[in-house]
């Protein structure tokens, strides 16, 4: 492996990335063989750390082990997932298993494999400012050091020609149960910390499951399975109208290809905000093998008749919610279609309530000035996932995973991880280390193709529109 070059104090980076979960992970692997390329990655945690509370025994991600960190765009790279388990000696098992979808489990260990081995990565430091500096022409990122109980060790500073925020995603807790959530003792807790807290839903009487979508049916199954046939006392609703299967035909996943970014990138903010509410289903449907899990599971409960005391109701809102006595929740539903309201009473909650953008306000306060932003105050973020920053800023700051609203559904997904680091290290190194395809998909999703010129072997035929007849 090419060792990373040598970095004097004072010394302005050409990168540095803030924040290492599997999006600036990927772009720290990539930019590891470059030998030219000065970064560091500082993140504010001791170590990597990937939803550790969902990490439920069983549970897969929801994209092929090929949507790695770095495959995609460099197959031969050290930091892949197949060469993680050639590394502990697990080949020939895996080859073996036949699995195309690993358990979220392993994918959280490869990265960890990746981050204690990868160099450039500063872990336990928490970034606290980023601003230019027009008389260095560089950006400033101040950063503070924390010693092993997170407390504030010492202050430093480093300069960079290009930043990367990859600071990823938060919890999102709906209004009406966020009091009960943030009161110490009471048993209202988000799907992000489920299995710190699974051994006290195991014994509660009563649980309800708040949210129809993967991480919901997770929990919901894995309760199941553990709680006696009928004295179940479950109960899983959420807002969507279905407990829905997530989009996974072979077109559908085209959603999620570069062709398709490109092409949502070059739309209208107002189409580009419908398309992102309508399309829900690409990525917050649920699995079909865990809904067939389910369904099996609640199936096998029938066979010596009678039914299992679960309820399972989608298009059910929470209005509100409050403790009864000291051990109770209560919560206050409307069903959405039938207009009907009624309360639940429970001793336990799950939010599986989904994770939202983190907000970058205060990151980005330095550079508010010199920032972009659309009709909806969101920052303009360009093709190549840089910030639109006033032309007197000569450095370049990308986002990753914070740019849904510009760049589509796949914003967050795993699978285009690689193809997007890829397309920032080309665009900070400008000399394109790694081509990336010109052509991703059968699907041509408008009538002119946007986005990067398309060399004329591979270039489609114009359509041909014929005049309708009157």
């Amino acid at each position: 492996m090419t060792n990373p070059p040598r970095h004097e104090p004072e010394a302005p980076r050409d990168l540095v990335g803030i924040g290492v979960g599997p999006s600036n992970l990927s772009l720290a692997a990539l930019a590891h063989p470059l030998a030219e390329l000065d970064a560091v990655f500082y993140e504010q945690r001791p170590g990597f750390d990937w939803h550790p509370g969902l990490l439920i025994d069983g549970a897969t991600i929801q994209v092929p082990f090929l949507a790695d960190l770095v495959t995609l765009a460099d197959p031969a790279n050290p930091w892949s997932f197949l060469n993680y388990l050639k590394a502990r000696d697990r080949l020939f098992p895996f080859y073996f298993a036949e699995r195309f979808h690993i358990r979220r489990a392993e994918y959280d260990a490869y990265c960890r494999w990746v981050a204690e081995n990868l160099p450039g990565l500063r872990f336990s430091h928490q970034v606290d400012a980023v601003r230019w500096n027009s008389e260095r022409d560089l950006f400033e990122v101040d950063f503070t050091q924390l010693d092993a109980e997170g407390e504030a060790q010492s202050l430093g500073r480093a300069y960079t020609k290009n930043v990367v925020l990859g600071v990823g995603t938060v919890p999102h807790v709906p209004d009406p149960l966020r009091p009960l959530a943030e009161q110490q003792g009471v048993p209202v807790v988000h799907a992000a910390d489920y299995l710190d807290h699974r051994e006290a839903f195991l014994a509660a009487e009563h649980v309800t499951v708040v949210g129809s979508g993967q991480s919901g049916a997770e929990v919901f199954l894995d309760l199941l399975r553990h709680r006696p046939a009928g004295r179940e006392k479950l109960h899983w609703i959420g807002r969507s109208e279905a407990f829905a299967p997530m989009e996974y035909s072979k077109l559908g996943l085209e959603h999620f290809t570069p062709d398709y970014t490109r092409y949502f990138h070059a739309l209208g903010e107002p189409v580009r905000d419908r398309l992102v509410a309508s399309q829900w289903q690409l990525h917050k449907g649920i699995d079909a093998d865990t809904i067939a899990a389910i369904h099996d599971e609640l199936y096998r409960r029938t066979l010596h008749g009678g039914w299992p005391d679960a309820v399972l109701t989608p298009g059910v809102q929470v209005r509100t919610a409050g403790r009864i006595a000291t051990t109770k929740v209560e919560l206050h539903l409307e069903h959405v279609q039938q207009g009907s309201r009624s309360r639940l009473t429970t001793d336990a909650v799950v939010l599986a309530t989904g994770y939202r953008e983190r907000p970058l306000g205060r990151l980005l306060a330095g550079l508010d000035p010199y920032l972009r932003r659309d009709n909806s105050e969101r920052p303009c973020v360009d093709e190549r996932f840089r910030l639109v920053l006033d032309p007197s800023v000569t450095g370049s700051a990308y986002v990753q995973n914070a740019e849904l609203h510009s760049h589509g559904v796949g914003a967050p997904d795993l699978g285009l991880a690689a193809w997007r680091s890829a397309t920032i290290l080309n665009s900070v190194t400008g000399k394109d280390p790694y081509p990336l395809p010109a052509r991703t998909a059968f699907t041509s999703f408008g009538l002119e193709q946007h986005g990067e010129r398309v060399p004329t072997q591979h270039r489609q035929q114009p359509l041909q529109l014929t005049p309708l007849a009157d």
